[in-house]
């Protein structure tokens, strides 16, 4: 390996749940671009809040940016992302290539996805692959880390020193099997955990009343997912069309009650208290932030929670304002 071609990055969020702390997460907006300043703006709405950045893999089956290409740029400028993978788009020789490829890029976090049916998106006549599930996917990636090698059986001379993540959704039903799934997602070898949006705090708890039951608290790092809703026809909508989302109508009589102007107000000032309600149950390692085209919204979504910003590595250099500006400094790898 050519000595100093890139050093392993700092992993923030591993350092942040090693070290016990509670973990804050952020979405990155769908990137439409082949400017990288694209991805820095979007970044830069939050990104100096939160642990780690989620970078979408074509979710809800449109096409975007590529997840790793964006994480790349994310590195490069000193953020820690977080890789999603779909299991939609590829089979295990693609999935394996790029999350070795990845790792190589300096990313050093993979979420393992299904992914959304291509009927769902803009392209519904692409063939779908699904060769394998997100539970394959994870036990898959733990093979590539931990075996230092490809399923084939071919070793990897370095391999990819990743952190592994699943998707959790308590609030879909049949809601008896859901403990059960995060059981397989823990075996196939999950690090950490992001749920689907939570909006009805008493159905989680009996989720994760369930999973403290059968141990599953103490064995992988459970972040919840949350996220402001800015109108009641918002939420209405989020309620009827995106599977395991349940907004309860106490929430949106709320909205409703607020005049239009503050709506948005007390969509932040609902998230906030969500967070509040969830880190108080046993087993909650952190919460994940999903604000769609709200993403200005999270620094204020944490300071309403007194989550305190983390703090930057004195060490590190700070974001370039210019991608341009960046790539000219010799730090890019082009």
């Amino acid at each position: 390996m050519t000595e100093n071609y890139i050093s392993r990055p700092h992993n923030k969020l591993e350092e942040k749940l090693r070290s016990g702390g509670f973990a804050v997460t952020a979405e990155l907006g769908s990137i439409d671009s082949a400017d990288p300043q694209a991805v820095l703006d979007e970044a830069a709405k939050f990104g100096d809040v939160v642990d780690a950045i989620n970078v979408t893999d074509a979710s809800g089956a449109h096409c975007h940016i590529s997840s790793v290409a964006a994480s790349a740029i994310l590195v490069q400028a000193g953020y820690t992302p977080i890789l999603q993978m779909s299991c939609r788009d590829r089979n295990r020789i693609a999935m394996q290539g790029d999350i070795v490829g990845a790792a190589a890029l300096g990313i050093t976090n993979v979420l393992c996805l299904t992914g959304d049916g291509v009927q769902t998106g803009d392209h519904p006549q692409a063939k779908p692959v699904f060769d394998m599930d997100s539970v394959q996917a994870i036990q898959m990636t733990r093979h590539l880390r931990d075996k230092s090698a490809f399923l084939s059986g071919r070793e990897l001379a370095e391999p990819p020193r990743m952190l592994i993540g699943g998707a959790s959704n308590p609030f879909a039903p049949p809601f008896h099997i859901r403990a059960r799934r995060l059981q397989k997602k823990i075996q196939a070898g999950a690090d950490f955990v992001q749920s689907q949006y939570c909006y009805d705090v008493p159905r989680f708890k009996q989720f994760m009343q369930q999973a403290r039951n059968m141990g599953l608290h103490n064995r992988v790092a459970y972040m919840v997912g949350v996220g402001p809703v800015k109108s009641p026809k918002t939420a209405r909508w989020m309620r009827e069309n995106v599977p395991g989302v349940w907004i309860p109508d106490d929430i949106i009589d709320r909205l409703e009650k607020t005049p239009k102007k503050q709506r948005k107000a007390e969509g932040i000032k609902v998230c906030a208290e969500i967070i509040e309600q969830v880190r108080e149950i046993e087993g909650v390692r952190g919460v994940h932030i999903m604000a769609y085209r709200q993403e200005d919204t999270i620094p204020e979504i944490l300071r309403q929670t007194n989550l305190l910003p983390v703090e930057p590595e004195p060490e590190e250099e700070p974001i370039p304002v210019s991608f341009m500006e960046f790539a000219l400094s010799g730090n890019l790898l082009l």
